[in-house]
């Protein structure tokens, strides 16, 4: 009889906990709402104090975990959101490609280029059609002088977002790398370390792929980067496949470019990329079908990782 009776006080004590738990997590959503509320109303330092007493009712809220490092970064307090975006990264997948993405824009922040790298390729492979994570990416690689990841990247970039300002800054980077230009260190950054010999031979790719074009008459600007891009993915492409490392930038860049520039749609490529210019924004309102066959190319493109 007393069997019994431990077993329903036993049961009652699970039933009770699950009972609480629930409670728990109920108001630790709530308090996560509140907290996005309080945030949207840029009220960073009150939305981190209710993501706070969130974790404290639900350790494991993943939400409230990339919730706070997101706030933590809004005001200025990035790095101390990096343990909290650790915890997300280790959980269910579902707030993966943010959190990375995040944990990019951390290191980027802090001017730790190469952190900020590896972090936005883990979120490109998560989240491939987030432009962001793909402008990132162009932008770490330009801070390091991998000109040709960064070219490739700012390419990739405004594929998914052509008519921004931000596509229109990437193409202003873009003619910067054609030009042999590298970007300068900003007050109190050091300059870039040594590039390795594989990124040193990219880098040479590009110059030795436009080093003539300076010479030769074009009916247009849009021709002229019609053919540097042309010879540059071509280049990049032919000495990425002989290169070992870095598989995601031979594979998922340089091989999908490559292949872009052996297809007919480098003209409306070239003008997409500089669609801020007049030419080019006339070009393409009056080319509707080369744009469509270049948008069905990028459909149906498959890029390996």
């Amino acid at each position: 009889m007393k069997y019994f009776q431990y077993l329903l006080i036993g049961l009652f004590i699970i039933a009770a906990s699950r009972k609480t738990l629930a409670q728990d997590n109920d108001d630790a959503r709530a308090l996560v709402k509140q907290g996005v509320k309080l945030n949207d109303e840029k009220k960073y330092a009150e939305a981190i104090e209710k993501y706070q007493q969130a974790l404290k009712l639900d350790t494991g809220n993943l939400y409230a975990n990339y919730q706070l490092a997101y706030s933590l970064f809004l005001s200025d307090k990035g790095k101390d959101g990096i343990p909290y975006l650790e915890k997300v990264v280790k959980g269910d997948g579902k707030l993966n490609a943010a959190a990375y993405d995040l944990l990019g824009l951390i290191h980027f922040k802090s001017k730790q280029y190469t952190e900020a790298e590896k972090n936005a390729i883990e979120a490109i492979k998560l989240d491939p059609k987030h432009a962001g994570t793909q402008r990132m990416y162009a932008l770490v690689s330009f801070h390091q002088n991998k000109r040709a990841q960064a070219l490739l990247g700012f390419c990739s970039f405004i594929l998914l977002e052509p008519n921004t300002a931000r596509s229109t800054e990437a193409f202003a980077n873009i003619q910067h790398i054609l030009q042999g230009g590298a970007l300068k260190p900003e007050p109190g950054e050091l300059a870039p370390g040594a590039i390795d010999a594989n990124t040193s031979a990219l880098n040479q790719a590009i110059t030795q792929a436009v080093a003539d074009f300076s010479k030769r008459r074009y009916a247009s600007a849009a021709d002229l980067l019609a053919a540097e891009l042309t010879a540059i993915f071509t280049n990049v492409g032919q000495l990425a496949e002989k290169q070992t490392g870095n598989y995601f930038f031979r594979t998922y860049l340089a091989a999908y470019f490559y292949r872009l520039a052996q297809s007919p749609n480098m003209p409306a490529m070239a003008r997409l990329v500089s669609s801020s210019t007049p030419e080019s924004t006339k070009w393409i309102k009056d080319n509707q079908q080369p744009v469509a066959d270049l948008e069905a190319w990028v459909k149906g493109a498959e890029r390996a990782f």
